[in-house]
């Protein structure tokens, strides 16, 4: 086969859609918003287009595991998160079962409307203790929502900050990479 017929062939089985899902996400920023009264918000117009550049159209809600805000996973990084904690559980192990059930079962399927709004469920307004005003923020490959008086309150100090993001750098990078 000659380079043209090769090339022809590989885009006669290009799947784009399997294609933009391999694109790496990554949301930056910290954008304020609003929660209107039937508990919808608009999505960050830069978080949308991330999505929309990586093919998603779906995300997961969840409360977050540590703290009182909510977290957004594209469907493609809720379900490698879901693969990751299946494949170190123990199905025969009632303690691994009950936290796959609890972390795979209080989530939400969330789709943007035609205008980019998303509907956050009053349970998890709740649970995140968010009222009207809401932070967007951008953590890598997922989104947070935050209310700002929560946000506020687990901010590290100035000196707690450099001081651990120097700890954290000053490590050898060998033995600390993400191996995604």
């Amino acid at each position: 086969m000659d380079f043209c017929g090769e090339l022809w062939g590989i885009m006669c089985n290009f799947d784009a859609k399997s294609s933009l899902i391999n694109v790496r996400m990554r949301f930056l920023g910290n954008i304020e918003g609003k929660i209107d009264a039937k508990g919808r918000a608009f999505l960050p117009v830069v978080f949308r287009k991330v999505l929309t550049a990586s093919g998603e159209e779906n995300l997961v809600m969840r409360k977050d595991v540590f703290r009182n805000c909510l977290t957004l996973y594209p469907e493609s990084v809720w379900n490698a998160q879901l693969d990751t904690l299946r494949k170190r559980r123990n199905r025969w192990n009632a303690t691994h079962q009950q936290l796959f059930r609890q972390f795979a079962s209080d989530v939400e399927l969330i789709t943007p409307d035609g205008n980019g709004r998303i509907l956050i469920p009053k349970r998890f307004l709740l649970m995140a203790r968010i009222k009207q005003a809401v932070n967007f923020i951008g953590v890598d490959d997922v989104i947070e929502i935050w209310s700002p008086e929560e946000q506020q309150q687990s901010q590290l100090s100035p000196e707690e900050f450099s001081k651990g993001l120097e700890q954290l750098m000053s490590e050898d990078p060998w033995l600390f990479t993400d191996s995604e």
